[in-house]
C-alpha cells in the first residue's frame, strides 16, 4: 500500500476518546460518540455528538490556522468515524473540500438531514456488500437520503468485503482524494 503517499497532502489520524458506550452496557470504549444501539432505528445521542463536534471543529480550525484553507481539507472515517465525518462536513464545519465514509451510516432521523449546512461538499461512500455489523442497506439509505438533499457523490459497493478495510478500497479512496486535492503550484515549488 505504498501508494498512500502524496507530498502535498498531510494526513491526520485522530483516535476516538475513551467514553462509556451504551451498546457495551456502559463499558468504556474508544468511540467518537455514544449510540443507544447499533442500528439506524434509534435516535442519535445528541449530547455526545455535540461534544465531539466541538473537538472536530477545534482540530479543523487548528489546521486552517496553520495555513491550510478549509476548501483543501477532506474529512472522513471508517464505521462510526464515517458517521462523525458526515456530521462534521454537513453540520459542524461546512465548506470542506470533501467527505468520505467507509462502512458507515446515519440514523433515520439524523440531525444531518435536518441541519444540512452545505450540500456542495462532495461525498464518497464505500461499503462492504457482506458487512454484517453495518449492513450495506444502511449505508445505501444514508446515501439516498443525502442525495435527496442535493448532496453529490458516489456510493461504491465492495464485493467480498465485511466490516473491514481492504487495499482496493483504500486505493479507490486515495484516487478520489487526489482528484479533489491536486497539487497547487505552490505545492510543487516546496
Amino acid at each position: 500500500m505504498g501508494d498512500f503517499v502524496s507530498p502535498h497532502i498531510h494526513f491526520y489520524f485522530p483516535t476516538a476518546p475513551l467514553r462509556p458506550y451504551t451498546p457495551l452496557k456502559g463499558e468504556a470504549s474508544n468511540v467518537w460518540f455514544d449510540r443507544l444501539s447499533i442500528t439506524p432505528d434509534v435516535p442519535e445521542h445528541d449530547e455526545s455528538l455535540a461534544e465531539i463536534g466541538e473537538e472536530v471543529k477545534l482540530l479543523v480550525n487548528n489546521i486552517v490556522n496553520s495555513g491550510v484553507p478549509l476548501n483543501r481539507i477532506i474529512i472522513g472515517g471508517f464505521s462510526m468515524g464515517g458517521a462523525l465525518a458526515l456530521h462534521s462536513a454537513f453540520r459542524f464545519t461546512p465548506g470542506l473540500a470533501g467527505v468520505f465514509t467507509l462502512s458507515s451510516f446515519l440514523n433515520k432521523n439524523s440531525a444531518v438531514y435536518s441541519g444540512l449546512k452545505s450540500e456542495t461538499t462532495p461525498l464518497y461512500m464505500a461499503h462492504g456488500e457482506r458487512d454484517t455489523m453495518v449492513p450495506i442497506s444502511w449505508g445505501k439509505k444514508t446515501f439516498e437520503e443525502l442525495s435527496k438533499l442535493n448532496v453529490k457523490g458516489e456510493f461504491i459497493p465492495l464485493v467480498y468485503t465485511l466490516h473491514e478495510l481492504k487495499t482496493g478500497e483504500l486505493q479507490g479512496l486515495f484516487k478520489w482524494i487526489n482528484q479533489l486535492l491536486p497539487p497547487l503550484e505552490t505545492d510543487s515549488e516546496n
